[in-house]
């Protein structure tokens, strides 16, 4: 005779109960998603349909033109991901800087991070796009279009980035600073060997919230005309043709996509 299982405890019990409320939750979310997008593409058919005295139309796309012009605008997606590389590598330099001169105790050195924050705040980053590309020259100043755009969006977001820094690194606690200060450390040791890797473990998810931002931001550079991006193609070929609910919808597509495709990157490194 086989052995009769031993009963399961209460706890068991509660925890087969929450994963199956889990998996029946994903359920319902996935397929409200296939519904959502059925939905999505039913809309964007063409059909139409005459039931009775019902007349159903839907919007109608130029699928050839679609399928055309699909790698073209593909091309941008490299272009458009190395804008917010460059871009987010400068913004978290910046916000460093700026985090270290809000905690600073040196006058010039705290007035300078915070006119640098209020300053980039109180203006739209498309105008600090425009000004780099546009104005600097009237100073001797020529910037490509790619430089103007990283430059611009890397301030921009450096200055908001500033306050996920300053949080990051008051959140080591003034006892490992003061043990370390104990041992004969000077500041700048104590900065880069305790505060920093620990503050930087700290903002890497919040600033990966930010580059999803910012990858969707880079499609304003396009207003300079010479970044051929995502948004930059779509427009060229949607005008040149008279299609631009097809091109803008390719282009949002890949927007879309991208920001799919960026968040567990994210989250791989929120563990460092």
């Amino acid at each position: 005779m086989s052995a009769t299982p031993p009963p399961k405890s209460q706890a068991q019990l509660i925890f087969e109960l929450q994963q199956r409320k889990a998996r029946r939750f994903n359920l319902w979310v996935n397929v409200s998603w296939l519904i959502l997008l059925g939905t999505l593409f039913f809309l964007f058919s063409g059909v139409d349909w005459r039931i009775g005295g019902l007349h159903i139309t839907t919007i109608q796309l130029d699928f050839g033109f679609m399928r055309q012009q699909f790698p073209f605008i593909l091309g941008g997606v490299g272009l458009t991901i190395l804008l917010a590389a460059l871009s987010i590598s400068l913004a978290m330099v910046l916000a460093l800087l700026g985090a270290l001169g809000r905690l600073s105790r040196f006058p010039p050195a705290y007035a300078l991070a915070t006119f640098y924050i209020s300053l980039i705040r109180g203006t739209p980053l498309l105008l600090q796009i425009i000004f780099f590309f546009l104005a600097l020259p009237q100073l001797g100043i020529r910037l490509t279009g790619l430089a103007a755009g990283v430059l611009a969006l890397g301030l921009n977001y450096g200055a908001y980035m500033t306050e996920i820094m300053r949080a990051g690194i008051q959140s080591v606690g003034i006892g490992q600073r003061e043990a370390a200060l104990a041992i004969g450390m000077t500041q700048p040791q104590i900065m880069r060997r305790i505060v920093l890797p620990q503050a930087l473990r700290l903002v890497v998810p919040p600033i990966g919230n930010e580059f999803i931002a910012m990858l969707k931001d880079t499609s304003l550079i396009s207003v300079t005309g010479f970044v051929w991006e995502i948004l930059w193609r779509a427009q060229k070929v949607g005008r040149a043709n008279f299609k631009s609910l097809e091109a803008l919808l390719i282009a949002a597509v890949f927007y879309w996509a991208i920001t799919i495709l960026f968040p567990p990157f994210k989250r791989g490194w929120s563990g460092i």
